[in-house]
């Protein structure tokens, strides 16, 4: 029974239930001692919720005693990160800045999942407001990889990741605003799914960017992952970026066949934009086999280049989260970690010109997509590179080149992360698979067909109680004496800081701005390009929907 307990998928626990096989109590017990003995190697937690959990999981069993069965995700243990509010539990995001916010209300999405029985079992780590990187400055450390602790568990959704990989929680709740669900679900080797924008409800979420922020569900498997969206999707006025949709039956259309299928393959993401490993590629060519011989036919297919994308998302996405965070970052910047400031103080460069052609740009980018929906009934692409060592992250890196997410973070539609390998070192390899919008259960099928055809999910992550903490520490290659950089950029960054009334920022955040300011000014100028003269933004206005009521 103890071993049964350790890898239990979703849709197992919950037949399992049915059975009467195990009780939510039993399995909820078994994770809290693993955790307990287990965590300590991979950090994935921020707030514990045994008791809680013990709550849910005994009421939910009292329930299905009764007879009263609510559906797949009844009594099923699962972790949130740590920025969907939760009534009564620090939701901290994992900041200094947050370390006392403990919220009155739930998110939607964590009301929904209780309301389908769901167990949790705790809050978990992420980049900083979703947004940093793995920081070892901040009040607690960042999530490890299972597979390797001494390496990153991808962001921003990392304890998200990490605590599913480990074998902690079955299924965890993450956001991705650039690729914060599926680089975590790649680098973990779990499946992961960024609904189409406006699916599931961001009510209650801590923002990042209001144009890209989405919610969604990280699990072992991709049925898991259809289970999961199957109880946060919906309409929820609370947001207003939410879509009125009906929500169709997930796992009903979970088939494993492609048979007359067509297949988009974005090949140069990973062959010119960003050249991926021999590995990788191995992984991708025989991905694609796999999707011929589950029937479809493939074709190669070229969207913008990554950097087209990456430029659109970053003058938009840090716009929008230095505005979020100004007061804080005007009053004490100290309490933020090296990582998040790194990035978010790049948005002082950006003018309102640059983010309305950014915005531009993206309704041009939205409209170019549209053939290819037409065509194709999903797009496949590789996904994020293996995990780095927590010692070869730069905060630069996050300026020198664009990565394979971000594009259907600016398409906004539905992009499904899920593991095609593994490295010769035992690290997880990842593709994407994306569709249209709203069309998750075609994203859905493609993922649940290439799953069952290949057997990358029999293989887990092996801890073992007992063992010592792998040493990991952050790079000591960031900068933090601005007199290295010149004095005309100098003089340029605090200008920008000065107009933004951020007069409090140490000399390491100056030089951090100055290394990230070429960057910055290529891609403002690259978004001004080839514009017309009655491309509208993709963020135009609307009126209220209450205004519009006879």
């Amino acid at each position: 029974m103890t071993t049964s307990l350790d890898f239990l998928t979703i849709a197992d626990a919950a037949r399992h239930f049915r059975a009467r096989d195990i009780t939510p109590i039993e399995l909820v017990d078994h994770l809290i001692a693993r955790r307990e003995s287990l965590d300590g190697q991979v950090d994935s937690f921020i707030t514990l919720t045994a008791e809680l959990a013990r709550e849910q999981a005994r009421a939910a069993g009292a329930e299905m005693a009764r007879g009263h069965w609510r559906g797949p995700m009844h009594g099923i243990p699962i972790g949130l990160k740590d920025i969907y509010s939760t009534a009564g539990i620090l939701t901290s995001g994992h900041s200094r800045i947050g370390i006392d916010n403990v919220p009155a209300r739930d998110a939607t999405s964590v009301a929904k999942l209780y309301e389908a029985g769901a167990v949790l079992m705790g809050k978990l780590a992420t980049h900083e407001f979703a947004h940093g990187g793995p920081s070892f400055d901040l009040p607690w450390p960042p999530a490890r990889n299972p597979w390797d602790p001494a390496r990153s568990a991808g962001g921003s959704s990392s304890g998200s990741g990490a605590a599913v990989a480990a074998g902690f929680v079955l299924g965890a709740m993450g956001s991705d605003t650039g690729g914060s669900i599926r680089v975590p679900a790649g680098r973990s080797g779990v499946a992961g799914l960024k609904p189409t924008y406006g699916l599931v409800s961001r009510h209650g979420v801590t923002n990042n960017s209001f144009s890209f922020d989405h919610c969604g569900p990280l699990a072992w498997t991709v049925e898991d992952c259809a289970l999961m969206l199957q109880s946060v999707a919906g309409f929820d006025p609370a947001d207003p970026g939410s879509a009125e949709r009906a929500v169709p039956d997930y796992s009903a259309a979970l088939v494993p066949d492609l048979s007359g299928w067509r297949i988009g393959v974005v090949r140069h993401f990973w062959e010119e934009d960003l050249p991926a490993s021999d590995e990788e590629h191995a992984a991708m060519s025989a991905a694609l086999d796999v999707l011929r011989n589950l029937g479809a036919t493939l074709e190669d297919v070229r969207l913008r280049s990554l950097q087209e994308y990456f430029d659109v998302k970053i003058i938009v996405a840090e716009s929008e989260i230095h505005s979020v965070h100004q007061r804080d970052l005007q009053q004490r910047p100290g309490d933020f970690g090296a990582d998040f400031m790194g990035k978010i103080l790049l948005a002082c460069l950006f003018s309102a010109s640059d983010y309305v052609q950014a915005q531009r740009t993206r309704r041009r980018m939205l409209e170019e997509m549209e053939p290819l929906y037409a065509r194709y009934d999903v797009l496949v692409t590789a996904g994020m590179s293996p995990a780095p060592r927590f010692a070869d992250v730069r905060i630069i890196d996050f300026w020198e080149k664009p990565n394979m997410t971000t594009p259907f973070s600016v398409t906004a539609g539905p992009a499904l992360s899920l593991c095609n390998g593994y490295t010769k070192g035992g690290l997880p390899m990842s593709m994407q698979i994306t569709g249209r919008p709203f069309d998750e259960v075609k994203v859905l099928r493609a993922g649940y067909a290439y799953e069952r055809a290949t057997t990358w999910r029999q293989r887990r992550p092996q801890l073992t109680p007992g063992t010592p903490r792998v040493p990991a520490g952050p790079s000591t290659d960031n900068p933090t004496d601005p007199s290295r950089y010149d004095a005309r950029t100098r003089d340029l960054v605090l200008l920008l800081l000065a107009r933004q009334g951020l007069t409090k920022v140490s000399d390491a955040h100056v030089a951090q701005l100055c290394e990230a300011v070429p960057y910055g000014l290529a891609m403002a100028e690259r978004v001004r390009r080839n514009l017309r003269r009655e491309d509208e933004p993709a963020n135009s206005f609307r009126l209220p929907r209450s205004t519009l009521q006879p």
